[in-house]
C-alpha cells in the first residue's frame, strides 16, 4: 500500500516537473509571468515524495505483515521459544511469495518478534541448532545465487532480505545484528 502511494506521488511530481519546465522555459523566452503555482506544486510533490520514501526506509516495522500460516510450531529444545513461519503472495500471477519467521518468547508471556523476512524459495525449512540458534533454510535447488538461508540467534539477530529492517530507526533497539542480502 505504501509503495502505491510512493509511486503515485513520484509520477505526479514528474508530470508537474514537466509542466513547470515548459512554463519556466516560456518565462525565460517570452518573459511571461513566473509559474508560481507550478513551482509550488512541484515543491510540494517533491517534499511529499521524499517524506514517503524516508518514512518507508527509516520508520519500517514488521507490524503490517498479514499472511497465511506456513510451518510450525517448532519449539526450541527447552521450549523457551517457539518458531512459526508465515507466507504472503504478492504481485498477482507474475508475482511471488514472501516468507517470514516469528519467534514467540514463552518467558515473556508469548510475546512474538519477527526475526526473518525474505522472498520464499521452494526449499524452506527451520531447525533449532541449540536453545537460542534457529537455522532457517530458504533456497532454490540448482540456483545457489538465490540462497537466503541463515542461522540466527533469536535474541540478538534478524534478517531482512532487502535491508529495510536494518536501516529502521524504530527497530534498532530490538536486535544487535541485522543481516541483508
Amino acid at each position: 500500500m505504501m509503495n502505491a502511494f510512493i509511486l503515485i506521488s513520484l509520477v505526479l511530481t514528474i508530470l508537474i516537473f514537466i509542466i513547470f519546465g515548459v512554463q519556466f522555459a516560456l518565462f525565460l523566452v517570452k518573459k511571461d509571468s513566473y509559474p508560481k503555482k507550478s513551482f509550488l506544486m512541484l515543491t510540494t510533490g517533491l517534499l511529499i515524495s521524499i517524506g514517503l520514501i524516508g518514512y518507508k526506509n527509516f520508520f519500517f516495522t514488521f507490524d503490517g505483515l498479514k499472511g497465511e500460516f506456513f510451518q510450525g510450531p517448532l519449539p526450541s529444545p527447552t521450549e523457551k521459544y517457539t518458531a512459526n513461519a508465515y507466507y504472503e503472495t504478492y504481485g498477482g500471477a507474475a508475482g511471488g511469495v514472501n516468507v517470514w519467521v516469528d519467534i514467540s518468547f514463552e518467558e515473556r508471556d508469548g510475546a512474538s518478534q519477527t526475526i526473518y523476512f525474505s522472498d520464499a524459495k521452494s526449499g524452506f525449512s527451520m531447525e533449532w541448532k541449540d536453545e537460542d540458534t534457529l537455522e532457517i533454510t530458504n533456497e532454490e535447488p540448482g540456483f545457489p545465487s538465490t540462497n537466503r538461508s541463515m542461522e540466527l540467534d533469536v535474541e540478538k539477530e534478524i534478517y531482512h532480505d532487502s535491508g529495510l529492517a536494518c536501516g529502521s530507526w524504530l527497530m534498532m533497539g530490538e536486535y544487535e545484528a541485522c543481516y541483508q542480502n
